[in-house]
């Protein structure tokens, strides 16, 4: 069920196992290597991502109007998640490759907002927002859900990002939390909120992300996305997100085991395979300390 996530259908499928020795953009003993592999931080950390980018207005209006996440949402996530995989866990150049035919496609994203303020994908203001979003995401849901993270992890997962962000014109991407609570405080003035935002949340409970007896916790980890975001933007969009003490043990449960998770022909057991290390090297030792 959740190896067909990191396989879109109509794509070709991505061996993460070759060509053997090939080093990524980050390396396997990385805070990026460990959060990555867990799919429930992915889905929250994800959300959340996706929320904050469709709060600031070009940025939403390049996404909702030059992609299919309101037609194929399921297929569109699963895209989106497949770059994510390559950009931590794929040989270097298969991730360069990646990100240069990503980058041809931005160039032909432009045009205006509602309000008649032009966008373009290429615009290095919008790269870095939406690199911050997603670092913010993917940082936070792990936190919350999964395992505490101490002050250092939480810069090295952004300084890691660095190489990938880059390549994709996020030259101004946080290094630091302190870059990204100043990236956040200069943003906030432009964020907005938005019908937009109420549609995705709404196709995002709904679509077939999860088999149907699992499709209850899929709703819930929306709302926990909803709960790991800053205060001041919650309350800037009007999105009410309160989840009970008892859903919150079930997240932290469901993320634990989700961190024990070794799917072998998934994307991180596969790059382990690559680099001559074990299946299980990603799980054998916990690398990342607990806070105190």
């Amino acid at each position: 069920m959740a190896l067909r996530f990191f396989q879109p259908e109509g794509m070709q499928a991505l061996d993460f196992s070759r060509p053997a020795g090939e080093m990524a953009l980050v390396p396997p003993d990385s805070v990026s290597w460990q959060i990555f592999k867990n799919p429930l931080a992915l889905f929250i950390g994800g959300v959340a991502a996706v929320v904050l980018e469709l709060a600031e207005p070009r940025v939403r209006a390049g996404v909702w109007h030059h992609t299919s996440f309101r037609s194929e949402p399921v297929q569109r996530l699963q895209r989106t998640g497949l770059a994510a995989m390559v950009t931590v866990y794929a040989a270097r150049g298969a991730a360069e490759t990646m990100i240069a035919h990503i980058r041809q496609a931005h160039a032909r994203v432009q045009g205006r907002t509602e309000a008649g303020i032009p966008y373009s994908a290429t615009d290095p203001v919008l790269l870095n927002w939406v690199q911050a979003t997603a670092s913010y995401g993917f940082l936070e849901a792990y936190h919350a859900y999964v395992s505490p993270l101490c002050a250092g992890d939480r810069n090295r997962f952004l300084q890691e990002a660095e190489a990938a962000a880059a390549l994709y014109g996020a030259t101004g991407a946080p290094r630091s939390t302190a870059d990204m609570t100043a990236q956040f405080a200069a943003m906030r003035p432009l964020l907005e909120p938005s019908e937009i935002i109420r549609e995705f949340l709404s196709i995002i409970r709904r679509a077939p992300v999860l088999p149907a007896p699992f499709r209850p916790l899929q709703r819930l980890m929306v709302r926990a996305a909803l709960a790991i975001l800053p205060a001041c933007v919650r309350e800037t969009l009007m999105l009410d997100a309160h989840p009970w003490p008892w859903e919150r043990r079930l997240l932290r449960v469901a993320g634990s085991l989700a961190d024990r998770l070794i799917l072998l022909e998934a994307p991180p057991a596969q790059a382990c395979r690559r680099l001559g290390l074990p299946e299980r090297y990603l799980y054998d030792v916990q690398r990342l300390p607990a806070l105190p």
